[in-house]
């Protein structure tokens, strides 16, 4: 697979497979994607592969602290405070293409919250993979974080891999540091879901729709 296949290959994958995740293959994604550039080589990146029973009690205190409390807050602020055309439109766009291939609707609130919930159990994935900087790094970090980010997802899809980029699982950064003993200047960014497709599932069946190149592509 070369690199233009995996990346249109790629997608959000929400259900996996029962099937486990050699390390040697975890292994193999990460030693490609360190290979990812950074300003002045400075490589912000410090990853936590869980799985099995650790990964199953973090995520339940996830789950409890959602069920008592609501979504959490995370260490940054992810979206716009107020949102605008044409992102809110998109943003709709996205969710509504969700409900309708779970044949979720509007007014069922129960299996909306049961999906978002989904979040936090990493959609079934075997493996769940956190991603943690120093809190004093700045915006630039913040931009290689994300060119390290595509680049794992890359790196696996081209293994047979399938991932889920998960900021829903930055919600309770508090919990997550507690539960790894990590000290509060780890700002915890999301979270990847790695796995194997399971590809008889409605929800893997769609693809969100991209810009075409006339929208946001200007040569002069």
């Amino acid at each position: 697979m070369d690199v233009s296949e995996a990346i249109l290959a790629r997608k959000s994958v929400r259900a996996f497979l029962d099937k486990p995740v050699a390390r040697a293959t975890i292994d193999q994604v990460l030693e490609v994607a360190r290979y990812a550039p950074s300003g002045t080589n400075t490589q912000p990146w410090h990853v936590v592969v869980l799985s099995a029973e650790p990964m199953r009690q973090l995520q339940q205190k996830m789950i409890a602290q959602f069920e008592a409390h609501g979504p959490g807050q995370a260490d940054y602020r992810y979206y716009p405070r107020e949102w605008r055309s044409p992102y809110i439109e998109r943003r709709r766009a996205c969710g509504l293409q969700l409900y309708q291939t779970l044949g979720i609707k509007k007014e069922d609130k129960a299996r909306q919250r049961e999906q978002w919930v989904a979040n936090y159990r990493a959609f079934g994935a075997p493996v769940m993979l956190l991603f943690f900087m120093e809190r004093d790094l700045e915006a630039g970090s913040y931009m290689d974080y994300g060119m390290f980010l595509q680049s794992v997802m890359l790196a696996a899809q081209g293994a047979g891999l399938a991932t889920c980029p998960q900021a829903s699982v930055a919600d309770f950064p508090t919990v997550v540091r507690d539960f790894l003993g990590y000290e509060a200047s780890m700002l915890l960014l999301c979270g990847i879901a790695l796995g194997y497709e399971d590809t008889a599932a409605p929800v893997n069946s769609y693809r969100t729709p991209r810009e075409p190149l006339d929208n946001f592509v200007e040569y002069i």
